[in-house]
């Protein structure tokens, strides 16, 4: 009888599925390791259960406890399964760029889940990892497992996935390629290939833009579940060959077309590693195979990737028209920036030599991501600052609006009539999931009168029709 006494006995063993359509003519055989058909699925239920079994064994987590972890989501769903199956509560932290389909996946499962802003450094009292440091400390019985420390999470890697892809491939695995996030699967799964192969299989890391493992500086980016600020203790790179940078918008068309062309449903960690892995394997010769590995399913995505309105709004998707799209008017030239730590009176200065009115607060410097920009200043901000008594040394980070609606720039233009009833208004366009410019009402009559002399007779904005 093939029959189970509990779903963590579901774990592993998750089949290899060929990519035939992505893939360009004549790569090398690339395979995916379809990780989403796990009991969570997800490839974190192999480390949840690992890193439990290790906290039972080691006295530090005891009948009645409760499991505490900051998590994108998988890992979270991974442990939730465990701790129902073995008897713990759970309390999960989730960076709030995590879909809410993910939180309510983690709360259908009886887990408490803590929203965190996800655009700031960890070491923030209000990070996810620090409100998860804060919730262990002050519950009794509260064990923090910590993916990111925890040599559980390579480890089961290890064991676990190394082993069955060398077994699945009998032996003739010549690449790995897969998304970097703790570090734990490409640091345990790289270190048994190149044991078990005298160091031939190559390892390749896939890193979102924007994220330290390519070189970046942990600027933020869309994806959710890989990519880090600042190096983990789980993950080393003495077995990583190679890490490819992946941007958001070829993340997401990936995602995509392998739910489109490969009936793969994934996360776009998955498209990121297999838009990656076509590179890579594009270039191999004979006798090479690769195998990408797939970590999540995309039901955990319907509201994002698979929404059309929501890519849309990120200047990711265009919608059909016949009709003018605000990429059309956008005005161009940077975008008024400027620094939180600047002083009242530079904002002043600064803003009588900007056109249109608006400066947009930057935490970091351009290229500016759209989660570092935190909000806006304008004169109306400027005189109820100045006209409560603040000094003119003071910060302009301390009297800010809200950032300002965003567009996307391929959307209808349309969709900007409501946006800019008001004169004083302005809208942030996106165009391939980054701010590109601040649209007002004046710039766009200025535009449209300037590009297109018919267009205000027929310019919904303008009141035509």
């Amino acid at each position: 009888m093939s029959m189970h006494e509990s779903l963590t006995e579901l774990i592993g063993d998750t089949p290899l599925v060929r990519l035939r359509r992505v893939v360009a003519p004549r790569s090398a055989p690339l395979y995916a390791k379809v990780e989403y058909l796990n009991p969570g699925g997800s490839v974190k239920d192999r480390i949840a259960l690992r890193m439990v079994e290790a906290a039972e064994a080691d006295g530090l987590l005891r009948p009645g406890g409760t499991l505490v972890e900051p998590t994108s989501g998988n890992t979270g769903v991974g442990l939730a399964i465990v701790a129902q199956q073995k008897g713990y509560r759970c309390v999960f932290t989730c960076p709030d760029k995590v879909s809410q389909d993910k939180i309510d996946v983690l709360r259908a499962y009886g887990a408490e889940v803590i929203v965190c802003p996800a655009a700031v450094r960890p070491e923030h009292p209000a990070s996810y990892r620090s409100q998860a440091t804060r919730v262990a400390a002050e519950r009794p019985g509260a064990v923090q497992l910590n993916q990111y420390a925890n040599g559980n999470n390579p480890d089961s890697h290890y064991r676990g996935t190394g082993p069955e892809l060398w077994r699945q491939t009998e032996g003739r695995l010549t690449h790995f390629v897969t998304g970097i996030g703790t570090g734990g699967t490409i640091s345990g799964t790289g270190r048994y290939l190149k044991e078990v192969s005298g160091g031939a299989v190559q390892i390749v890391g896939v890193d979102p833009d924007g994220s330290i493992y390519s070189g970046g500086e942990g600027r933020p980016y869309l994806l959710e579940g890989v990519g880090q600020p600042s190096f983990p203790a789980s993950y080393d790179s003495t077995v990583v060959d190679e890490v490819i940078a992946v941007t958001d918008a070829e993340a997401i068309l990936m995602t995509r077309r392998l739910a489109r062309e490969e009936a793969l449903l994934t996360g776009g960690s998955g498209g990121m590693a297999a838009e990656a892995a076509v590179r890579v394997a594009a270039g191999l010769g004979p006798g090479t195979l690769a195998v990408v590995l797939i970590p999540d399913s995309g039901r955990g995505y319907l509201s994002k990737i698979f929404n059309d309105s929501w890519l849309a709004g990120l200047g990711l998707y265009d919608p059909p028209t016949t009709r003018p799209r605000v990429r059309d008017v956008a005005p161009a030239g940077p975008l008024p920036l400027i620094r939180p730590d600047e002083t009242l009176a530079n904002a002043v200065k600064t803003l009588r030599a900007t056109e249109g009115g608006h400066l947009l607060v930057s935490a970091a410097p351009p290229p500016v991501r759209l989660a570092e920009i935190l909000g806006t200043v304008t004169d109306a901000v400027l005189v109820a600052a100045l006209a409560g008594g603040a000094d003119l040394g003071d910060p302009i980070g301390a009297h800010l609006n809200p950032p300002p609606p965003q567009v996307g720039a391929g959307q209808p233009l349309s969709a900007v009539t409501e946006m800019l009833s008001d004169p004083s208004s302005a809208v942030l366009v996106v165009d391939g999931g980054l701010p590109c410019c601040l649209l007002t009402a004046a710039d766009l009559v200025a535009l449209l009168a300037t590009r297109r002399p018919d267009a205000a007779a027929r310019s919904p904005v303008l009141g035509g029709t």
